[in-house]
């Protein structure tokens, strides 16, 4: 800090010692992100080396599982076992001491402790459409209120206690505990007619909506519809469950309703070491409709609703889970425009006539295969398998897609037809897909 020692008692720094991320600007500091499929992804730099990290309030250390063909050169270097959600046993990894990570120009920790993931079966990348190479979570948010603006895709860290007081007064305010460095949060959970006060943990790592653990909450019933899911990848192996939708959710004076809830089986889950009475968590479908604060030394998290809050809880209703596989050689024909001079010698200047021209590019282009079809949605009914490549939608070519753009597709109005060229075994065929939502919420059990 470059301040008076007078001058500094009127500001409020949380962290005082050396340990955790520092803050060299004295008032704040402004991180961009990516948010893809309501997940923040984020700039971090290790040991000199740049990555990129998804930010997860719901994990309590900081966590490597691909390099992307990078190097790292890791420190005190120790083998370790631990666990995490999916089917599978404990994994092997790596504990790291004393580590250099900066993220932006002015937020640092210069003694941090990275656990490296040895298996090469994890690979969150092909998912998400952009390389990804590890987790962040609680250390990033211990020292400083931390404010997540969804909408302009800036994280901001506060250093300073009269602008942090300053932006606060807009938000709702609401107690949180953190218990095994995971902040927690009660709120209601209405499954058809009754509000259910349940603690809840905030899982910015989540991209649904919300999660309910049906083996913990008494006499718990599966709302109707539902369907058996795919529900995303864990540490230990791919997450199963069912899908459904609940009443509602409320969140002090912010209701939800009908939200999108995941329901992941006990074999999910029965590796994890869950916080006394937790019910499920609140995920980034929720989070994304707020401008989030997070305060962790005081306890408190601070809502503010933005332009997204009222948007629908869309569903993948095509029954597809579609991955990145790798980039290929296109080309595109680009119109070029030539040009001829002509003098005129008189006058002493140049004319110049255009001319019309085409020529190939090659480019690099992102590859997308079919990870998975759900059994006897729109999809499968389609004809379209697991290890399918995609060719077109639309008749529009798959390079042309971004991740993200393909899902969106995916989570479109019900009746939406989808075209889809793809290859098998080398050779290509078309299906049609027509959306429906496989669980529209209806009142009875």
């Amino acid at each position: 800090m470059k301040f008076l020692k007078t001058i500094f008692l009127l500001f409020f720094v949380i962290a005082r010692s050396q340990d955790g991320f520092q803050i060299s600007n004295p008032k704040k500091t402004v991180i961009p992100f990516q948010l893809i499929n309501n997940l923040i992804f984020i700039p971090v730099n290790i040991n000199g080396t740049e990555l990129t990290f998804l930010l997860d309030s719901g994990v309590s250390e900081t966590i490597l599982f691909s390099l992307e063909n990078k190097e790292v050169n890791f420190n005190n270097v120790e083998k370790i076992k631990f666990s995490g959600m999916g089917e599978s046993l404990d994994i092997e990894g790596l504990k790291s001491e004393k580590n250099t990570i900066s993220i932006g120009k002015d937020f640092r920790d210069q003694n941090h402790t990275v656990y490296v993931i040895l298996d090469e079966g994890i690979n969150f990348s092909s998912h998400v459409g952009i390389p990804v190479n590890g987790i962040i979570g609680y250390h990033f948010f211990k020292d400083h209120p931390i404010m997540i603006d969804f909408e302009s895709k800036k994280i901001t860290v506060f250093n300073e206690s009269k602008r942090y007081e300053r932006q606060i007064r807009r938000f709702e305010e609401f107690p949180i505990t953190i218990e095994g460095n995971k902040p927690y949060i009660i709120a209601d959970v209405e499954m058809t007619n009754q509000r259910v006060p349940s603690k809840l943990l905030v899982d910015s790592g989540n991209s649904d909506a919300i999660w309910l653990f049906p083996k913990l909450i008494k006499d718990f019933e599966y709302n109707r519809p539902n369907i058996d899911d795919y529900l995303g990848q864990g540490f230990n192996g791919d997450i199963f469950g069912k899908r459904s939708r609940i009443h509602g959710l409320y969140i002090g004076n912010f209701s939800f309703v009908k939200p999108l809830t995941a329901m992941p089986d006990e074999y999910s889950i029965q590796h994890l070491n869950l916080a006394p009475n937790r019910k499920g968590s609140i995920g980034s479908d929720i989070l994304r409709r707020f401008t989030v604060i997070f305060n962790y030394p005081e306890k408190k998290i601070f809502l503010r609703k933005n332009r997204s809050f009222n948007d629908p809880f869309l569903f993948n209703s095509s029954g597809l889970d579609i991955m990145h596989d790798g980039m290929s050689w296109e080309k595109d024909l680009v119109k070029i425009e030539t040009k001829k001079r002509m003098e005129i010698a008189s006058e002493g200047t140049n004319i110049y006539s255009a001319n019309e021209g085409f020529r190939y590019n090659f480019v690099l282009k992102p590859q997308y295969t079919v990870s998975g079809c759900r059994k006897d949605s729109p999809c499968f009914e389609a004809g379209i398998r697991k290890g399918d490549r995609i060719i077109s939608i639309n008749k529009k070519a798959i390079g042309n897609f971004t991740l993200q753009r393909i899902n969106d597709l995916l989570k479109s109005q019900e009746g939406t037809r989808l075209n889809f060229r793809i290859e098998r075994n080398g050779e290509e065929s078309n299906h049609t897909v027509i959306l429906k939502d496989p669980i529209p919420y209806s009142d009875a059990n």
